[in-house]
């Protein structure tokens, strides 16, 4: 980059979606931020905002909400959530489904994004630790977020026919 250097863009963009990506890049910044800014009612709309992600076993790595940071912190703009926790897409299946809230039960492994998914929402939950959420962090004192039920993995679900539920 020099003087006078521009990215160009498209000015027809009517909508930036950011999620997880592995290939993040400054240049891939700058358009979202051109189009979000510089586009008349162009939509800023994120698919999660998941702080770490479980990519590998061994550790957790920036998430999706990473880049969406990034996108808020250029823009000075806040995005539409489609995923979890926001209920766009419970109101759409109940509504599609003609299901009952209080018939459905949230199964995740994190509680800021699938718990409370199910809290906000009006569904009974169950927190697997199996994921990003430890039994430490669901009992801290800093947590807020408490699951109707919690359980060490999906496993539990299929064990000797019974529930390994543990009510918190």
């Amino acid at each position: 980059m020099g003087p006078g250097d521009k990215l160009e863009y498209d000015k027809n963009v009517g909508a930036v979606i950011v999620g997880f990506d592995r290939h993040i890049n400054y240049y891939k910044i700058q358009y979202a931020q051109l189009c979000i800014n510089k586009n008349e009612g162009c939509h800023f709309i994120a698919t999660n905002t998941d702080s770490v992600s479980p990519i590998t076993d061994a550790q957790e790595w920036a998430g999706g909400g990473s880049m969406v940071g990034a996108i808020k912190g250029c823009t000075g703009k806040e995005p539409t959530v489609v995923g979890k926790p926001s209920p766009l897409i419970i109101d759409y299946l109940c509504d599609r489904l003609h299901l009952q809230r209080d018939r459905i039960c949230m199964v995740g492994d994190r509680l800021d994004t699938d718990i409370l998914f199910g809290t906000d929402n009006g569904l009974k939950t169950v927190l697997v630790l199996s994921g990003v959420t430890s039994e430490e962090k669901l009992f801290s004192k800093e947590n807020t977020i408490i699951p109707d039920f919690y359980a060490d993995s999906i496993n539990d679900f299929f064990i000797d026919g019974s529930l390994g539920f543990t009510a918190t």
